[in-house]
């Protein structure tokens, strides 16, 4: 835009640059609005020295009213070089000189011009109203020797409306042109502010796959360092097993860290790395959980786990990782049931329960944040999850995911 200042209208450019005038002073005339005024103000003086001539060969007119109308018409031309500043005040000074002065007529026109294009219609209707109204008041005070009272009316009017016209016609011009570049800067605004969106959602599941993942490494973790804390005398095939278990845990929770953190530093939500778990993962799931002492019953009754859909499968394997590891944490050594049921058209259910724990558990920390990532996991999905405490004071975990024919 600085390279094109020159042909542009000052007004556009303090519209589309509001900074450029600073908040008290005027936009500066451009070299456009220069040669514009100068065009303008050599017009109004022609035609102000047309009615001049006029003026000597018309007898009714003396030498002081005739130097009197040719003062009030080169004033009248003087003053349109504020035009841009006062065009309201010009356009309405004009109208009373008019009447006395015949060579005011051409700087009269350019005021109305002016006031069409840089004020509101409301402005200009009320100024050309008033005009068309004196019209006829001027040539019944100032007959015009060449035309007959109505043509030299109507020829009046007729170039009245033009100049309204063609002022009405400037102004709609520059309106459409700022509103194409508002629109133009509100749909980058808007195209900015859906990649940001869309980037903090991807970082969301980023995290709620990161509290999914390492939270069930870590309570393995703490699960077996725990063992070998109360059973340092345990066999040494035991605290070998353990501290393997420990070794294989810690490994895959940096990995899985590591992938993530590569996600995040690429600025970039792709499922690039190793696959994401599904439903076929569910037993093996089951499994290193056994392996970490816990007692899980698993009810699989999906005939073709590979069937399910990867998003379905995936949400699934995460609802169950979850509901292990708070089951490990809040009620150790009890037995845990994984039901899983569902067929294509029916939809794929799982319910994870466990019994009140024996004794009294110490509080963990940041308990329930994972039921809610669970629960936004699941209405993602286009499914249900509900959670709760049931009569015999242990804890069922019933999810509800759609499952396409």
């Amino acid at each position: 835009m600085p390279r094109r200042r020159w042909h542009l209208p000052s007004a556009v450019i303090a519209e589309l640059d509001p900074e450029a005038a600073g908040p008290r002073r005027r936009p500066r005339r451009t070299l456009r609005d220069w040669v514009v005024d100068l065009v303008c103000f050599l017009l109004a003086v022609l035609i102000a020295f047309a009615a001049a001539s006029s003026l000597r060969h018309d007898s009714r007119t003396s030498s002081g009213l005739a130097a009197v109308d040719v003062s009030l018409g080169g004033l009248c031309c003087a003053a349109l070089w504020l035009r841009r500043r006062w065009p309201l005040g010009l356009a309405l000074a004009t109208i009373p000189i008019g009447l006395a002065s015949t060579t005011s007529g051409g700087a009269g026109v350019i005021a109305l011009f002016t006031v069409a294009v840089h004020r509101p219609f409301k402005y200009a209707a009320w100024i050309s109203g008033v005009q068309f109204a004196l019209i006829p008041v001027y040539f019944w005070i100032r007959p015009d020797p060449d035309l007959p009272f109505p043509a030299a009316v109507l020829v009046t009017a007729l170039i009245t409306a033009a100049v309204v016209g063609w002022g009405l016609f400037v102004r709609s011009k520059r309106q459409l042109m700022l509103s194409l570049r508002d629109r133009a800067r509100r749909a980058e605004t808007e195209a900015a502010l859906r990649a940001e969106q869309a980037q903090r959602l991807a970082r969301e599941a980023i995290a709620r796959e990161m509290h999914d993942v390492l939270a069930h490494r870590l309570t393995l973790l703490s699960v077996h360092a725990g063992a070998l804390e109360f059973r340092p005398d345990a066999p040494r095939e035991e605290i070998a097993r353990a501290a393997g278990v420990i070794r294989e845990s810690a490994h895959e929770a940096l990995q899985d860290l590591r992938e993530i953190i590569g996600v995040l530093r690429a600025g970039d939500s792709d499922d690039a790395g190793r696959p994401q778990p599904t439903l076929a993962a569910l037993d093996a799931l089951v499994a290193e959980s056994r392996e970490a002492g816990m007692k899980v019953v698993l009810d699989h009754r999906v005939a073709d786990p590979e069937a399910v859909p990867a998003s379905v499968g995936r949400t699934a394997y995460r609802i169950a990782q979850e509901a292990l590891t708070n089951a490990r944490k809040h009620a150790p050594g009890t037995e845990v049931t994984v039901t899983v049921v569902g067929a294509p058209g029916d939809g794929l259910t799982m319910t994870v329960r466990n019994p009140a724990p024996p004794g009294e558990v110490p509080h963990v920390p940041g308990s329930g944040q994972g039921l809610i990532g669970l629960t936004e996991r699941a209405t993602l999905a286009g499914g249900t999850l509900d959670h709760g405490t049931g009569a015999d004071g242990g804890f069922r975990v019933h999810a509800r995911l759609p499952w396409p024919q």
